[in-house]
């Protein structure tokens, strides 16, 4: 019977699902008539209801099921989810029905990205809203902000320990300031991302305080533990995230007397999503965040949200199971928004959170890691392998393409895809990262290390797009002929993202080739952190210098971003670049990269050279693959015949329709 805590068998759940709706519907109608909620409005909650409910109970059920107060707990996700469509402005209510009537809408070419810090960027909220011209003029229709959240004082995570998600960091602006930078930014066509960090909270969020004062309830919002006997068996199957912050995945806290599950850092304490009130918590402040005016929200750290002993407590079910459960309530309440998964781990994982009902894009780090790779060897064998049975996602899904972020590069390919071309795993990524810090004799780049384990020998790499690809060495050298080559590199990878298929994603300082910036280590809460190396604020004097043609490092700025400018305006000029499915084009020419797109009758080959000499391509495969004769690079307008040879310059990347 209701209230029972008898699993039962699992056709009964269906049962069980209408059953409890049936008994919550009146509740529903007193949420419509408080909030006073329109006939349409209700309908079309109604309707949606008719779908998402039973998958949602089902999921709740794998949960929870077992719990005496399961039924208490139903109900109230049921009561936040139609209390925020409720809630909901009837502008986003509009955006909600145009998405559902289009919902591909974020596989189109014109969609093109971008990410920034606000306050590196902008200053702050209300400047970021007078800087929405420049995004539009440079091509973006999607801004990612990063964590803008309130958060506690000193180190923060970059942004990622936050103590409210209601209130934005006070040096930032308001909540209001953001509501009225989102409607500006619909308004001008930019879909807004920011990130939702569900893993963990600051030690200083409200919870975290109130279980600090002994509050039991918020206790068992985290993993705490009066001994090292529990914390110690779950360390045996863990591992260390940021061995050279700390040891270990718990930290003491004197004031409880209790060691705190803190996978990231000691002040991060991960919430335990094993507690049914922890899920209806952490919805009620994802649908408060929707109704914000958020169109999509960058889950953080979606691999870890979930723990069971004796595992390695990441990907485990029960973590795809809660996202899920979010996405389904997501469809109630906001049906526009949409998950963006951030998963750094095994390739294989990284494409289990990517699905219709759970995460619907994803960033794609395998991909951003080999073209670096490609950089590298100049060689293209190991993103060829990689690409022909890992880029392939779900209808109705996409990958976010991206160079560079506000996090490090790992290495992270598959180790069976390396050794199915020769290439020893272990041996190789060393060998990225002594060549990516410029230890590698020949190295044309200039990063630096993150989170080396003298140990093992694991290490990851920092450092903007412009300084790994060899402008600062080139500018260091006064160098002509490096200039141009990093500059050609830089293009190249931006010629990649922006066509292999799927959203392609600017951190913003890329589009002027902005070098690393050293100061960091200046600053007392970021001198420990050399990801702060390639977060450089934003230069606006950069903008006199467009116009400049005689030369130096001005003319080279205004050469990076006219050409990333033109690449991303002449990619929404192509319809074959929309969506996702990309098929390779075989080159006989290891130093290269073929792919062709296709959509609704229209297609582009695109090919690279991945090397500092000249490289040929059999004109045969190019009418093949794009069946015909001659063809047209819309990058340089430039013809080519089939009947030749292609000749691919240095670091040459083109976009090739049939003439």
């Amino acid at each position: 019977m209701i209230g029972s805590s008898d699993n039962g068998k699992p056709d009964d759940i269906p049962f069980k699902a209408e059953l409890t709706l049936r008994r919550l519907r009146p509740r529903l109608d007193e949420i419509w008539r408080e909030a006073d909620v329109s006939k349409r409005r209700r309908q079309e909650f109604d309707t949606r209801l008719e779908t998402h409910w039973a998958p949602l109970f089902r999921l709740l059920y794998q949960l929870y099921g077992s719990r005496y107060d399961f039924f208490y707990h139903v109900e109230q996700v049921l009561h936040t989810a139609a209390s925020a469509w409720a809630a909901r402005p009837e502008s986003l209510c509009e955006v909600d029905r145009q998405h559902i009537n289009e919902p591909d809408w974020f596989q189109s070419e014109r969609i093109v990205g971008g990410a920034l810090y606000v306050d590196l960027f902008s200053e702050n909220l209300c400047k970021a809203r007078q800087h929405i011209p420049y995004f539009v003029d440079l091509g973006l229709t999607y801004l990612h902000l990063m964590p803008l959240f309130a958060v506690r004082p000193g180190n923060n995570d970059g942004g990622y320990a936050i103590s409210n998600y209601r209130s934005v960091d006070p040096r930032l602006g308001t909540i209001d300031d953001l509501r009225q930078l989102a409607s500006d930014l619909r308004a001008a066509g930019i879909s807004l991302v920011l990130d939702f960090v569900f893993n963990h909270t600051a030690d200083d969020h409200q919870w975290a305080q109130r279980a600090q004062a002994g509050e039991r309830e918020y206790q068992d919002f985290y993993y705490m533990f009066p001994s090292r006997e529990v914390p110690e068996q779950y360390e045996r199957t863990l591992r260390e995230i940021f061995p050279t912050v700390r040891r270990g995945n718990f930290t003491w806290h004197d004031g409880m007397r209790r060691w705190v599950w803190t996978t990231f850092n000691s002040f991060q304490w991960d919430l335990n999503y094993g507690n049914p009130a922890v899920f209806r918590a952490m919805l009620d402040e994802m649908l408060f965040l929707a109704n914000v005016g958020v169109d999509i929200l960058r889950l953080d750290a979606v691999a870890f949200i979930w723990k069971q002993m004796g595992t390695s407590c990441e990907n485990l079910p029960e973590a795809h199971a809660v996202i899920q459960a979010f996405n389904h309530v997501a469809r109630l309440s906001a049906p526009s928004l949409l998950f963006k998964s951030e998963a750094i781990v095994h390739p294989d994982e990284v494409v289990r959170y990517i699905g219709p009902d759970e995460c619907q894009i994803s960033y794609n780090p395998t991909l951003m890691a080999l073209l670096w790779e490609s950089l590298a060897t100049r060689r293209t064998d190991l993103l060829v392998q990689t690409l022909s049975h890992r880029h392939r996602l779900p209808e109705g899904t996409a990958w976010v393409n991206y160079l560079r972020c506000h996090d490090d590069i790992g290495w992270t390919f598959d180790d069976l895809d390396a050794a199915a071309i020769g290439i020893n795993a272990r041996d190789h990524r060393r060998f990225l990262n002594d060549f990516y810090t410029g230890q590698f004799p020949g190295s044309f780049a200039r990063g630096i290390p993150f989170q080396e384990n003298h140990a093992t020998g694991d290490m990851r790499i920092s450092g903007t797009m412009a300084s790994l690809a060899g402008l600062e060495q080139a500018v260091e050298s006064d160098d002509e002929t490096k200039k141009e080559l990093a500059v050609r590199r830089m293009m190249l990878l931006h010629g990649i993202t922006l066509s292999i298929g799927g959203i392609p994603l600017l951190y913003l300082g890329e589009e002027w080739g902005m070098l690393n910036d050293y100061d960091f280590a200046l600053d007392p809460a970021k001198a420990g952190d050399s990801r702060w190396i390639h977060r450089p604020r934003m230069q606006w004097d950069y903008l006199d210098e467009l116009n400049d043609t005689i030369g130096g490092t001005g003319s080279i700025r205004s050469r990076i971003f006219k050409s990333t400018q033109r690449l991303i305006a002449l990619r929404k000029q192509l319809p074959a670049l929309a969506g996702q499915a990309m098929e390779l084009v075989s080159t006989d020419n290891s130093h290269t990269l073929g792919y062709v797109r296709k959509r609704d009758g229209h297609r582009v080959v695109v090919l690279a050279n991945f090397s500092e000499t000249t490289q040929s391509v059999d004109g045969n495969k190019l009418r093949t693959a794009g069946i015909g004769r001659f063809f047209e690079d819309v990058i340089r307008q430039q013809t080519y015949s089939t009947s030749e040879n292609v000749q691919l310059e240095p670091y040459q990347i083109l976009w090739l329709q049939r003439t």
